[in-house]
């Protein structure tokens, strides 16, 4: 049937059954990125395909990693550059359609990853099939890059599952397990990973009808009247967690659904128009910038075995023991000590409840569970590769811990702090093996928060550096690599920020205003709320260890609620009273007006000490102090991060707003050292 042509991407094959096999394998890369020659090539595959018209077609990829983690993002920010978005939007939807318009069977055999444009690819297929393993996700996560599905996936998920069902998976990014997928009716069955292409075959031969349930609720939930009803109400929902101005993306994506008709045709023009003007919005070009930044702390662990198997924690407190649990869950042998099995206890017990809910089946959790041990004794230092100091912030206690440590070392163990601010300069003084000593420093929650610091120091090996990178990776978080000094990068950037905003609440400003106006900003969780949340005792003790080297003073009123056992969300009160672990935010007089500067007095001491941390040389550049302070706080991922912010609002017009501010509200406001740095005005 192919005779004389050629392919790099594909490769085909006809069976005796006349059934023809594409398999998909992007030549030179080790996951399959819809590509433009991607395209080009499989455009051609159904031109001959629908002349010779096959007894069926099935789609599948050869890649370990899955069908296809969706469209070439490098060549994506390179069209919307050249302002050619639509033109590429276009041609992907043409070659999508004339693939659902075969008129044999097509069936889309996934496994592993299918995201984005693999998704959309398996939906122009008339049946999909999915290998039964937790690794298969299917999912069009594009509202992640400030954009939506726009090669038909918009068009045509709604009208397969129901609005009900695919509206939330487009406006949240988040994928279907394969047995979702089944449940909702996104694929059409379920087979063993090692029997999928065999099942995908004899699905193409014998094709089947979807339930009549599953296409009455489909029709029922996208008719006119429906989609009125509904999108005001998705509307409302979606409001309520994001703000339309900050992400116009999803708000774009249900106008896209609400306004289209029966027509594929009108339904794939509103996909493309929309996703063409959301590509050239400022969210995007930062929320793409975001998913390259992510993809650099990915790869800084890759290719080195970090040698690690058992993990060692000491201390069995919030950090240490959800340290301990999420190496475990990730399949690592755990001990974990502290001075008595009663401080351990509530670790376990916390450990089985995220076990429970991370990997659902009763076989999977008790293995887990049986991964980490009570150690009160220490004796699972002698076995341990890796050893995580995660006790108070004293650094004389954390040497007489080192000191017991470091003995029952064998050879090239790894010994690593949590510590959130002290220097590791101070930390490795006395240690035998110091070029083994390092920071690791988690945030929490453990199991939410993605960012690990890796943090330096003067005597660090290369080489351990690294194989600590690579255990970030191995157990699924995104490392950063800092100097160590005081409170690192993303404590010494947030602690200004903090600090500042208890001190407008001592001035009177209502806490539930100093919240929202941080989340008008762009935060994902006000000031007030993140201090209760973070716990008061932690902020006053990392506030005293960085004060002094901030020029920072601690706000009156944390002592007494500390001395009251109101440190915040895990007394169930702090600065807010909390019920069921949420916070009861008192109500504010509406006639309340909140100070003009309150938004900077907050934000820009934060922008202020990040161009400090650049010009101190904290992390290797911009980039990764953008993406540390992402990820570790949550700044606000539609601005690409403090530096970013500085760019795209302008140097001047910064540094003429700090400087009012200090001249208004004192020498806490000064310009730091780096404001001429050539990185605040790069592109």
């Amino acid at each position: 049937m192919f005779e004389g042509l050629r392919f790099k991407h594909w490769k085909t094959h006809e069976g005796d059954d006349g059934i023809v096999v594409l398999t998909l394998d992007r030549d030179g890369a080790s996951a399959n990125a819809i590509s433009r020659a991607v395209l080009e090539e499989l455009d051609t595959l159904v031109e001959r395909l629908a002349i010779e018209n096959p007894r069926g077609v099935v789609i599948h990829s050869v890649k370990p990693s899955g069908f296809a983690v969706g469209a070439d993002v490098r060549e994506f920010v390179a069209y919307a550059q050249t302002g050619t978005v639509r033109d590429t939007i276009e041609y992907g939807q043409r070659v999508f359609e004339n693939l659902a318009r075969l008129p044999c069977p097509t069936v889309a055999a996934i496994h592993g990853a299918c995201m984005g444009g693999g998704t959309e690819l398996a939906l122009a297929c008339r049946l999909r099939i999915a290998a039964d393993d937790d690794r298969t996700k299917i999912g069009l996560p594009e509202v992640m890059l400030g954009i939506h599905p726009g090669w038909g996936g918009s068009a045509r998920l709604p009208r397969l599952i129901g609005a009900p069902d695919a509206l939330p998976a487009m406006l949240t990014g988040k994928p279907f397990t394969a047995r979702r997928a089944k449940a909702v009716g996104l694929v059409d069955r379920l087979a063993a990973p090692d029997e999928l292409l065999a099942e995908a075959r004899h699905l193409a031969k014998r094709p089947t009808r979807r339930p009549f349930a599953q296409r009455a609720k489909a029709w029922a939930t996208n008719i006119a009247p429906a989609r009125a009803i509904l999108a005001p109400m998705v509307r409302k929902q979606t409001a309520a967690k994001v703000r339309k101005e900050h992400y116009p993306a999803p708000f774009a994506l249900i106008d896209t659904w609400a306004r289209g008709g029966a027509s594929i045709q009108q339904r794939l023009k509103l996909e493309a128009r929309s996703v063409t003007k959301l590509a050239a919005t400022p969210t995007a070009h930062n929320l793409i910038r975001i998913f390259f930044l992510q993809e650099r702390l990915k790869g800084l662990g890759g290719g080195v075995d970090h040698g690690i198997e058992h993990v060692h924690v000491v201390g069995a407190g919030t950090m240490g023991g959800d340290i301990a649990a999420w190496a475990a869950l990730k399949g690592f042998t755990v001990t974990l000590q502290d001075r008595e099995l009663r401080f351990v206890e509530p670790a376990i017990q916390r450990a089985r409840t995220l076990f429970e809910k991370k990997l659902k089946t009763p076989a999977k959790v008790e293995a887990a569970v049986g991964r980490l041990r009570a150690d009160v004794e220490g004796k699972g230092v002698a076995q341990a590769d890796l050893a995580i100091e995660a006790i108070f912030e004293n650094p004389e206690a954390k040497h007489a811990l080192y000191a017991t440590i470091e003995p029952q070392f064998q050879a090239d163990e790894i010994l690593a702090s949590n510590t959130s601010s002290i220097p590791l300069d101070e930390l490795r003084q006395g240690l035998v093996a110091p070029q083994r000593f390092l920071g690791l420093h988690f945030f929490n929650p453990v199991a939410q928060m993605p960012l690990v610091e890796v943090v330096r120091h003067d005597r660090l090996d290369d080489n351990i550096e690294k194989r600590a990178l690579a255990f970030c990776k191995a157990i699924g978080k995104l490392p950063v690599p800092v100097k160590g000094t005081p409170g690192f990068l993303v404590n010494r950037i947030l602690m200004p920020y903090l600090m500042e905003a208890m001190r407008l609440y001592n001035e009177g400003v209502p806490g539930p205003v100093l919240d929202r106006e941080a989340k008008k900003f762009g935060m994902p969780m006000g000031p007030i709320e993140l201090a209760d949340t973070v716990g008061l005792d932690v902020c006053a003790s990392v506030g005293k260890e960085l004060a002094p080297f901030l020029g920072l003073e601690i706000p009156q009123g944390l002592e007494d609620r500390l001395a009251g056992n109101k440190r915040g969300k895990k007394d169930g009160e702090g600065l807010y009273v909390w019920k069921e672990g949420k916070p009861d935010k008192p109500e504010v007089d509406p006639d309340y007006v909140p100070p003009a500067d309150l938004q900077d007095r907050m934000i820009l001491p934060m922008v202020n000490e990040a161009i400090a941390c650049l010009a101190e040389n904290v992390v290797d550049d911009a980039d990764l102090l953008d993406a540390g302070v992402i990820f570790g706080t949550g700044f606000a991922p539609f601005r690409g991060g403090p530096i970013q912010y500085v760019r795209s609002e302008g140097v001047a017009s910064v540094r003429e707003r700090l400087a009012k501010l200090e001249q208004k509200h004192g020498a806490r406001f000064a310009k730091k050292e780096g404001w001429d740095l050539p990185e605040l005005t790069a592109p």
